[in-house]
């Protein structure tokens, strides 16, 4: 359907809202919802990798590509989206058709490239690690990534040259590709078949197939170490992994799947009647839902983001951090360490263990065993103050009051 009609009123239709004045509020609001829920998880995902970028291997390079995918998209278009929900009709017509239509396919096509290229390569890594290990590096990764935007970026062009065109969707509040354009030429039903066949449901097949296969040789491996009494903590980290990457994947494809059913029926649809607006709404609102879970993925199943993320969280709010202090009383006379005192700090500094001696009679040695744990008790240039303690006797244990304006707080 040509965009740049003379007919002042079939513009207007094509760019006004079709839906009710609060369902378009409705939808305003839950695109925002996805738009601030998305920023903030994928922007911690993006600076948590940032923090460990020299020790990050080559698939978590693919996991940075996707985050940086949902937090780009939800920045640069999907605030259009919003204020032509509020404003009950499309902003800027045709312009900002386009450039939300292009930028949406490149960043789809991108995310759904490295789904797939994301499965595959588990898929070898997994299957095939003796063969493929020199190709699962982190050089081959970079490349992998620069291949998925320069193939998504040069085939959501095609429309700009003929080949395809970007328009409303038939609620009004969101431009996508022309699906009826099958029945206007061959071009259009070339660029239409190829986008649906090629792109989307050949990357969703592999991703399948792959997860399938993963899932399968891992529980296979797990029953036969099982089966044999053999405990291995690999295994358990190995099947963690592939949860993970498991359930990034397949959500992706959950959540895309009911908006390509819908885009794939609309293409057969002929004459000038639209498919019911509410048909395309919530197709649409779910398949956006997919920026949201990927951060809540990985600080679920990855041990090592919910270690950055608590460091990082530190790092802004010490308060959120406090030490916690173990005493243990050894049993029997000749115990060289009747009372055993170890702190350890929330979040990411590591244990401090204390031994404290029995003989706590005289000063002397008191200050020097106190001048001696101050000393070598630093935790990122801050000092923690040791707990004295006295032999198993009925002495009660003794804090130590001093406490400099840096020093860590000692919880019991």
């Amino acid at each position: 359907m040509p965009l740049n009609s003379s007919d002042d009123n079939r513009t207007v239709s094509v760019f006004t809202s079709k839906l009710t004045p609060t369902a378009d509020i409705c939808v305003g609001m839950a695109i925002l919802f996805v738009v601030l829920i998305s920023v903030l998880g994928n922007g911690l995902v993006l600076v948590i990798c940032y923090r460990r970028r020299k020790k990050m291997v080559g698939p978590e390079l693919l996991c940075v590509n996707l985050a940086v995918v949902d937090f780009l998209c939800c920045i640069c278009f999907y605030p259009l989206s919003i204020l032509s929900s509020f404003h009950h009709a499309w902003l800027g017509e045709n312009i900002t058709c386009v450039y939300y239509g292009l930028g949406c396919y490149i960043f789809g096509l991108c995310g759904m490239f490295t789904i797939a290229a994301i499965s595959i390569i588990r898929y070898l890594k997994t299957c095939y690690s003796l063969v493929y290990a020199v190709w699962l590096e982190g050089a081959n990764i970079r490349l992998t990534c620069c291949a998925i935007w320069l193939v998504a970026a040069v085939w959501s062009s095609f429309p700009l040259f003929g080949w395809g065109e970007y328009v409303p969707e038939p609620y009004g509040l969101s431009c996508t590709i022309a699906w009826r354009g099958y029945h206007t030429s061959a071009k259009d039903a070339f660029y239409v078949i190829c986008s649906f066949a090629c792109f989307t449901l050949v990357p969703v097949l592999l991703t399948v197939v792959s997860q399938c296969q993963i899932l399968y040789k891992v529980s296979r491996f797990s029953y036969s170490l099982s089966a044999r009494g053999i405990r291995n903590n690999l295994r358990h980290a190995e099947k963690q992994l592939s949860m993970m990457f498991s359930c990034i994947s397949l959500g992706f494809v959950i959540a895309w799947a009911p908006y390509a059913i819908v885009s794939f029926l609309f293409i057969f649809h002929k004459g000038n009647w639209y498919m019911a607006p509410e048909g395309f709404v919530f197709p649409a609102l779910f398949a956006k839902s997919s920026h949201i879970y990927n951060p809540f993925i990985y600080f679920y199943f990855n041990k090592t983001f919910q270690r950055e993320l608590r460091c990082l969280l530190l790092s802004f709010w010490p308060k959120l951090g406090s030490n916690q202090v173990g005493v243990h009383i050894a049993t029997g006379h000749q115990a060289p360490c009747p009372i055993h005192i170890q702190l350890k700090e929330r979040g990411c500094i590591q244990k401090k263990t204390f031994d404290v001696s029995q003989d706590r009679t005289h000063s002397k040695d008191k200050k020097k065993g106190r001048d001696t744990h101050t000393s070598s008790n630093h935790i990122h240039g801050r000092v923690v103050y040791t707990c004295w303690g006295s032999s198993p006797k009925n002495h009660a244990i003794i804090l130590d009051n001093k406490r400099a304006e840096d020093s860590l707080t000692v919880c019991i």
